[in-house]
Order: structure tokens, then C-alpha cells, then sequence
């Protein structure tokens, strides 16, 4: 099962898999005398994306015919030794369309992390064409990801057998092999990118987006970071501060929390979303609920259905099965954003009687496996950066104690947000720290957007964002909404409030509220 930290924000891209089609990117030479600032992007028509990117076809051209260009741009390998080897960095860009004069280049990091941003920026492109006006719509696969020294752990095959197992393990013989599952999976991990791995953090990608600001041609760094991206966004600006222009953050990680505490958050924040979902679908009196005849009375349903499956297992998408943490993770997939909603009450039905197919199609979603069996690296990366990232290392006997507590605040995914606490057990590479760094005195002001519904960055994480950016620094703007994220639900407000920082520079006032 994937690290719940990918939960947090697989979003994006997992929906983006479901929603519409993916695409991918490359192309560029480094200058022969060393100086990366120096080099020259090709720019070029993309191909199809490479299975590590999620497959598919090439991006098709925005709706009044605008093609998207892919380039490649060289990056250290090791930050520390900037002359020394180095690796690609795969980009994608739409270029400004006017009206009105180019401000510069707006880079978007869709989250994750682990999410290639080559391929999710065409599924979004025509959500953005207001701010392609007076910006370069620009997005790269960060390092570790895609085509951008992709992390590699296991096979597909090996894939399939992994997130098949037991990932709510009930007793010790359970415990044993899920933990021996884990540690296979991360030694393969090493086995395949032993190069890469020291070198993912998010340190590391914000450099790498400062060298971008730079070839791009710009003076200041313009963002559009989601999810994870508001993670990196903050890392950039604590790095950075006198390079940041304007800045959007939207569906905040909280940068001050462990990952156990941004785990327990989580599983509140999917409760909620859960409960906001069985109320919903009660509530519609134009159609009898097909799931449940009260709220309690849906979620008792589901909570029967996961432990029915953990015993028996019904048929998914052969020749697999839909296991409980199979049907757990596509569960918490479709709470992502109310536009899953309705296949998540149709794959409930389902599964009652007895078909488990929709239920597996969100699950291989969040996992980044496509229909033809193919997985990205999403999972391979995301578990890399989550470890290359947090100094913690956890192990049974520690979640065991906390079970209780994380049962309490969610009895349908506690168990599955608990015991995936152990995803970096015997990584092969420390942690850097015990949490993300984001101070950053002197930046521009930055817009922080938090959703009240959000499920996997909960709306708490912006105002402690804000607070630990620096006085002066952060603004936050509240949406008070369901899903995972807030400018790409297409609320007016939001779009209006956000469009008019990034286009005209006007910040709006603190507090701000959008309904």
C-alpha cells in the first residue's frame, strides 16, 4: 500500500488518471564549461509519456491550438558538488498567449510528492488559460520522478503482489509479513536507485526549481504549488527568499508537523470528508441514498464491507482481487473530490454484490497503475522523497501503541493511516529532519489557500503555514468547500481572488473568505 504521506497528495494526479488523459515531456544540452545557468533549452513537441510518467498519449493542443513543448535541463546531482555529475530534469510548457504583457514563467508543482508534472499540466491546461495570458505555463517531473532520474524499486509484477497485501495487519503473523513486504520493497528500492536516493529531499527540488527561475530567464520565481507543492513552494521561499515573486499555495501541507502527526491528521481529515460524503448522499431527497438510509447507516455498511473483505476478498479486475486495503485506498481516493463521489457510491454498490471492479480502478489510481497493467514510479518516488526528507523511523511496536489513538479519530482508516507509518523502515538513506523548514523572512507575500473539506491536507495546515512562513509573509485566503484542493474545484471566488494576485499583484486581505 502506498505511504499515507503520498496520500496527502497523490491527489491531483491520481484524479487527474481518472478524469481526463495524461501526457509527458523532454530535450537540452548543459554547456561545456560547467555553468548550468548557461544552457540552452530545446524545446520541442512532447512525446507520449514514458510508463514512469503514468503512459498515454501525447498531450493534445489547448483549445485554440496551442501546442505544448517539452525540454530537458541539467541539474547537479549532489547540490553539494554543483560541478559534478549531473541528471535530467524534464520540463513542459505552454507559452503565454496574451492579451495583456508576460509577466514571466508561473511553475506548478501538482504534488505528491512523486507526481510528474510533464503529464498532469496538459490535464489542467484549459483550467489555467486565464493565467496563460500574461504567464508560461511551465511544470517539470522533480527529481526522483518520471522522466527525471525516475526512482525504480520493483517490477510490475512485483508491484501487483505488493499493493495486494495485507496492509492492516490484525495479529503478529499479519504484522511480520506486511513489515517484511516493506522491507523487500525498499531494498528493492536500493537494489535499483542507489544513485538517485540521497540526493530526492525537498531541498534538493527547490534547487532545482532556482536553477529553472534562472535558464527560464527570470529575476523572480513565479508559483502555483498544490498539495506537496506547497510544501517545496515554502522550501523554496526559506532558501530563496529575495528570488520569490508570486507565490500561490493551495491544499497546505502543514510544514510543522511529524509524519505521525500529519498521519492522525489525515485520518480526521478523511473522516470528515467520509461523513461529509454519507451525509450527502442521504440528504439528496430527489433520489433515495442507494448506499444507506441515514449517514451512520452508510458508513456502518462500509466499515462491514472492509472486514468482510479482509477475511474474503471479492473479484476486482482479474485476475486480482479487491482486498480490504484495496478497497480502503479507493475509498479514500474518491474523497479526494466530489466529482468521485458518484463512481465511489456506484464501485459501494458494486462491491455489496460482490463486483469489486470500481473500487480497484480508484485504488490503482492512487497507485499510479494503469489499465494495461503498467505502474508510474508515483509510489517508488513518493516513499524516496517521504525518506529522504523525515528523520523519523517508526516501528511496530510503536504503531501498535498508537492504534487506540488512531482508531479514535478515524474507526474506517485508522488502521490503514497507522500502520503505514512503517514505510521507511530500513530505508538506506537518513532522514534530513524532523520537519520541513519554511521560515522565510524578507520573501514577497505568498498566498495560502485552505479548503475546510480538504481530506488529505486538513484546513488547519494553512494557518500554521502562515504562522511558520514569517510575519509579513503569508496571507490566507479560506475556502470553505470538499475536496482536495481549492482553485481547481472552479469555485468563482476562489479563481477570481487568486487570478487577480497572480495577474495584477493585488494581495487580498487577510482572512479573506470564499463560499
Amino acid at each position: 500500500m502506498q505511504n499515507p504521506r503520498g496520500l496527502r497528495a497523490a491527489a491531483l494526479t491520481a484524479t487527474a488518471v481518472l478524469l481526463s488523459a495524461l501526457v509527458a515531456g523532454c530535450g537540452g544540452d548543459a554547456p561545456k564549461d560547467g555553468d548550468l545557468t548557461a544552457q540552452n533549452l530545446a524545446w520541442k513537441d512532447c512525446p507520449a509519456p514514458s510508463e514512469s510518467e503514468g503512459g498515454g498519449a501525447a498531450p493534445s493542443p489547448l483549445p485554440e491550438g496551442a501546442q505544448w513543448q517539452c525540454a530537458t535541463m541539467k541539474a547537479p546531482l549532489d547540490w553539494s558538488k554543483p560541478k559534478g555529475d549531473t541528471i535530467d530534469i524534464a520540463l513542459i510548457r505552454a507559452q503565454a498567449s496574451g492579451p495583456g504583457k508576460r509577466i514571466g514563467s508561473l511553475i506548478f508543482n501538482f504534488g505528491g510528492p512523486g507526481g510528474s508534472g510533464v503529464s498532469t499540466l496538459p490535464s489542467f491546461g484549459p483550467d489555467y488559460a486565464k493565467l496563460r495570458t500574461r504567464y508560461d505555463l511551465v511544470s517539470f517531473d522533480p527529481r526522483g520522478v518520471g522522466r527525471s532520474a525516475g526512482v525504480r524499486c520493483e517490477s510490475d509484477a512485483q508491484l501487483d503482489r505488493y499493493f495486494q497485501q495485507d496492509a492492516m495487519p490484525d495479529n503478529r503473523a499479519e504484522q511480520n509479513a506486511f513489515l517484511k513486504n516493506t522491507k523487500q520493497f525498499n531494498a528493492g528500492c536500493e537494489k535499483n536507485s542507489a544513485k538517485i536516493l540521497p540526493h530526492v529531499r525537498t531541498t534538493d527540488a527547490a534547487r532545482d526549481m532556482d536553477l529553472m527561475r534562472q535558464v527560464l530567464g527570470d529575476s523572480k520565481i513565479h508559483y502555483f504549488g498544490i498539495s506537496y507543492g506547497t510544501e517545496l513552494g515554502g522550501v523554496y521561499a526559506h532558501l530563496f527568499p529575495q528570488h520569490v515573486g508570486r507565490a500561490v499555495l493551495d491544499a497546505v501541507v502543514d510544514p510543522t508537523e511529524t509524519p505521525e502527526q500529519s498521519s492522525l491528521g489525515q485520518a480526521r481529515g478523511f473522516q470528515l470528508a467520509m461523513d461529509n460524503f454519507a451525509r450527502a448522499c442521504v440528504s439528496d431527497k430527489a433520489t433515495k441514498c442507494p448506499i444507506g438510509n441515514s449517514a451512520q447507516d452508510v458508513e456502518n455498511r462500509i466499515a462491514a464491507l472492509l472486514k468482510k473483505l479482509d477475511s474474503r476478498p471479492i473479484p476486482g479486475l482479474f485476475p486480482r482481487q479487491l482486498t480490504q486495503t484495496a478497497a480502503t485506498n479507493g475509498i479514500a481516493q474518491a474523497l479526494y473530490s466530489k466529482e468521485l463521489w458518484q463512481p465511489l457510491t456506484e464501485g459501494l454498490q458494486q462491491a455489496y454484490a460482490g463486483d469489486g471492479r470500481i473500487l480497484m480502478v480508484l485504488s490503482d489510481a492512487m497507485n499510479g497503475r494503469s489499465q494495461n497493467g503498467e505502474y508510474s514510479n508515483l509510489t517508488s518516488a513518493n516513499v524516496a522523497i517521504n525518506c529522504a526528507d523525515e528523520k523519523q523511523r517508526y516501528d511496530t511496536a510503536y504503531v501498535e501503541r498508537k492504534l487506540p489513538e488512531f482508531r479514535a479519530a478515524s474507526p474506517l482508516f485508522g488502521d490503514f493511516l497507522a500502520w503505514s507509518m512503517l514505510s521507511c523502515t530500513d530505508w538506506p538513506v537518513a532522514g534530513a529532519a524532523e520537519h520541513a523548514d519554511v521560515s522565510a523572512p524578507g520573501s514577497a507575500k505568498i498566498l495560502v489557500v485552505g479548503n475546510t473539506g480538504d481530506p488529505a491536507t486538513p484546513y488547519a495546515g494553512a494557518k500554521k503555514m502562515v504562522d511558520a512562513l514569517g510575519k509579513g509573509v503569508g496571507v490566507e485566503l479560506t475556502w470553505k468547500g470538499e475536496g482536495h484542493g481549492a482553485y481547481d474545484s472552479k469555485n468563482k471566488c476562489v479563481q477570481n481572488v487568486v487570478n487577480t494576485y497572480l495577474l495584477d499583484g493585488k494581495v487580498p486581505a487577510a482572512g479573506t473568505v470564499c463560499s
